[in-house]
């Protein structure tokens, strides 16, 4: 049990001293950052969903289905 305190210990310490958070203005970069990627590749995949879509629609007719 003593080592899982001294893990709780040591955890605490690094968060607290070791670890360098980042500022309001860093943080709001990189969040508007992330949500730009995020709806780039969400764009992406839906382009992709709708040319694979009208893809196997064509297959289909085109094999009489």
């Amino acid at each position: 049990m003593s080592k899982f305190g001294s893990y709780i210990q040591e955890a605490y310490d690094e968060l607290v001293h070791k670890v360098t958070w980042p500022g309001a203005d860093e943080l709001q970069q990189t969040t508007v950052i992330v949500l730009v990627a995020l709806a780039l590749v969400t764009t992406i995949m839906l382009g992709m969903n709708v040319a694979s879509e009208e893809v196997i629609t064509l297959i289909y007719n085109l094999l009489g289905n």
